[in-house]
C-alpha cells in the first residue's frame, strides 16, 4: 500500500521540505485505465499508461474502412450522471467534452411471433402509457416497478457502487437498514420473476428482462436487484455522443493528458515486478520486442483480472489460483458484425433488439450447463448513421450487429469480407438474414459494401479476455457487490485493479467508477458516496508534462 498524504516520506531541510514524486504505472489503456491515470495524476502521481495495442479504448475501440467508422464494442450511453460526475472531478463536464443527443424513440424491439415492433420512448410517462396500450393494467404496475427501480438505483449509487467494501459497517446506513427486507427479496429473487409480477405480455416481459445481458448474465440468473436497469432506459432515456463511443474514450484521454499522464501504445506488459512483497513496476516489450522496465511506487492493472493474476504474476503472488477461476463465470461472448451497406435499412432505429420467442432455450444455450451457440439467436443492431452522418458516407448505412454467445474460444475468430472462421461467419450470415427480414430489406446481403466480423477468439487474443468474454465476469449473485473480485491484491502491496473484472462491475459507467474507487482504496477512504467535485489537486507533487507515444 502506498503511503497516504499524511504519512508520505519527505526529504530535504525542514525549512524547504521536498516531497518525492510518487510514480504509478497503469496496465491497459481502456476507459478504466485512462480514467485511473487522470485521477492519479490529479492526485499528484507521475503516471504512465502502457497499452499493448496501437489504439486506446480496449473493448470500446474504433475501426474504419471505405468511409465507414464503427464503434467496435459498447454502443449504449447509459447512466449519464456517472460520466458527468467523472468529468466534474477533473474540473470539466460531459456537456463540455461531448455532443450528447437524446434518442427518441430510445430503441426498438422486435419479438418473434409479432410483426409490429415496440418503440420505447425517452420518458417514463410515455413508456408507462406504452406498456398500458400493449397490456391493459400494466401501466399502473409499471409505475410501481419503475418507482422501485429508481429507489434501488439511487441506493446503489449511494451505498454500493462507489465503495471499496473495506468497511462493511458503512453499509448499515439508515437508508439501507430501512430497506433490508426489500433488499433480501431482491437478492434472492431472479429478475425474470420480478418482471413477471409487473407484466404478463411476453414482449413487455422481455423488455424488462433483457438488461441482464448488459450485466453479462441471464434474467433467470441475475438478482432482481438489477431491475434498477429499467430506470436507466425507460425513465432516464438513452443518449448518444455524436461521433460514437470512441468520442467518450477520446474525452477521457484528453483529461488524462491534461492532468499530466503519459500514455504509451504498442507496449505489451509481460510481468509485474514484485520485490519483498511490494509491486515496484512492470516489465514490458515495445513493438520491436525490446524489453523495458517501468519502475513505480504502485501498479494498477486495468487488464482482465484473470490474465493479470495468471500471466503477469508469479504463482506465490497471486490472490487467486486456477481453481478459483474454474468456479467463476466469465460472462458471455459474442459474434460482432460491422456492416457498411448501400442505401437505407428502414426497419431499424439507432438501437434495435430482435428477440426470439423461447428465452429459456436461448439463455440456457448461452449460460446453462450445456453451453452452445443458440439458433435462432436474439440479436442487437445499432444503426448510428440514422443519427450521425459522420459515421458513414452519404446514401449508406452503418450497422453494428451483436449476437450473444457462450464464452467459448473454440467458436473462432472473425475476419474481413467473410474471411473469419467458418462458424463465426455462419453466425453472422444468420443474423444478417434476420435483419433483412425484420427491416424489410430482402437484398441486404447484396448491398453490403464493407463487412468485418469478430469472434470469441478475437476477444481473447486482442484483449486477453478470459475465455473470450466480451464484457467481463457475469453479475450473478456471487459475483456482484462485495462478492466481486476486490480492487487490490491480498498478496502484493501497491498492486491494484480497475475495470470490468473488479468492483463495481462491467460496462463503461462501472469502469469509470472503478477508477474513483481505486483512488479511495489508495487513500483508505471507506465512504460509500461519490467523491466531492472537483477533486482537489495535490500541490505537493505537480504532474509531469503530458505526452502520448507509440
Amino acid at each position: 500500500m502506498s503511503p497516504t498524504r499524511a504519512s508520505r516520506p519527505t526529504t530535504g531541510p525542514t525549512t524547504d521540505r521536498a516531497v518525492p514524486v510518487r510514480r504509478a504505472v497503469v496496465v491497459g489503456g481502456g476507459i478504466s485505465g485512462l480514467a485511473s491515470a487522470a485521477l492519479l495524476a490529479r492526485d499528484g502521481f507521475a503516471v504512465t499508461v502502457l497499452e499493448q495495442r496501437t489504439q486506446l479504448g480496449g473493448r470500446a475501440g474504433s475501426w474504419e474502412q471505405d468511409g465507414f467508422r464503427f464503434d467496435t464494442g459498447p454502443s449504449w450511453y447509459l447512466m449519464p450522471e456517472v460520466f458527468d460526475h467523472f468529468f466534474q472531478l477533473l474540473g470539466t463536464s460531459a456537456d463540455e467534452q461531448l455532443d450528447l443527443q437524446v434518442l427518441d424513440p430510445g430503441y426498438r424491439v422486435y419479438t418473434e411471433g409479432h410483426d409490429e415492433p415496440i418503440d420505447l420512448r425517452a420518458s417514463r410517462e410515455e413508456n408507462i402509457a406504452l406498456f398500458e396500450s400493449v397490456e391493459p393494467g400494466a401501466g399502473a404496475r409499471m409505475a410501481k416497478y419503475l418507482d422501485s427501480a429508481a429507489d434501488t438505483y439511487d441506493m446503489a449509487v449511494r451505498r454500493f457502487l462507489y465503495t471499496t467494501f473495506q468497511d462493511l459497517t458503512k453499509l448499515a446506513a439508515p437508508d439501507v437498514l430501512k430497506r433490508v427486507g426489500k433488499l433480501a427479496r431482491l437478492l434472492v429473487q431472479p429478475l425474470s420473476s420480478l418482471a413477471a409480477s409487473a407484466v404478463q405480455d411476453r414482449r413487455l416481459w422481455q423488455i424488462l428482462g433483457y438488461p441482464a445481458v448488459f450485466l453479462g448474465t441471464s434474467p433467470y440468473s441475475a438478482p432482481s436487484m438489477y431491475h434498477l436497469m429499467s430506470h436507466l432506459d425507460l425513465a432516464d432515456g438513452v443518449l448518444y455522443p455524436k461521433g460514437g463511443i470512441t468520442e467518450v474514450i477520446s474525452a477521457v484521454q484528453r483529461v488524462a493528458l491534461a492532468e499530466g499522464a503519459t500514455i504509451s501504445t504498442g507496449a505489451t506488459v509481460s510481468r509485474i515486478v514484485v520485490e519483498g512483497g511490494q509491486a515496484t513496476g512492470v516489465a514490458w516489450h515495445d513493438q520491436d520486442g525490446v524489453e523495458h522496465v517501468e519502475h513505480a511506487d504502485l501498479v494498477v492493472s486495468a487488464a482482465d483480472l484473470r490474465h493479470t493474476e495468471m500471466e503477469l504474476l508469479e504463482q506465490e503472488h497471486r490472490t487467486h489460483d486456477a481453481s478459483h477461476w474454474a468456479k467463476r463465470d466469465p460472462g458471455p461472448s459474442a459474434v460482432l458484425v460491422y456492416l457498411g451497406v448501400d442505401g437505407p435499412v428502414p426497419g431499424l432505429l439507432h438501437h434495435t433488439l430482435v428477440f426470439t420467442e423461447d428465452w429459456k432455450e436461448n439463455f440456457g444455450a448461452i449460460f446453462g450447463k450445456d453451453r452452445h451457440v443458440p439458433d435462432p439467436a436474439s440479436i442487437y443492431v445499432c444503426a448510428p448513421s440514422l443519427t450521425d452522418d459522420s459515421v458513414a458516407p452519404e446514401g449508406t448505412s452503418n450497422l453494428f450487429v451483436l449476437v450473444p454467445l457462450p464464452a467459448d474460444v473454440s467458436i473462432g475468430k472473425g475476419g474481413i469480407d467473410g474471411a473469419g472462421d467458418r462458424q463465426v461467419e455462419e453466425i453472422a450470415d444468420r443474423a444478417i438474414d434476420v435483419i433483412a427480414e425484420r427491416a424489410g430489406v430482402p437484398d441486404l446481403r447484396d448491398r453490403i459494401r464493407v463487412r468485418r466480423t469478430i469472434g470469441p477468439q478475437d476477444f481473447a487474443d486482442d484483449l486477453n479476455a478470459w475465455s473470450g468474454s466480451m464484457l467481463g465476469p457475469a453479475h450473478t449473485l456471487t459475483q456482484s457487490a462485495f462478492f466481486r473480485e476486490k480492487n487490490a491484491s491480498t498478496k502484493v502491496g501497491g498492486l491494484y485493479y480497475v475495470g470490468a473484472s473488479t468492483i463495481p462491475g462491467i460496462g463503461l459507467p462501472m469502469c469509470l467508477i472503478s477508477a474513483e474507487v481505486l483512488l479511495k482504496r489508495i487513500h483508505g477512504d471507506t465512504s460509500t458516496e461519490p467523491l466531492p467535485t472537483p477533486l482537489a489537486r495535490n500541490a505537493d507533487a505537480p504532474p509531469a508534462p503530458a505526452r502520448t507515444t507509440g
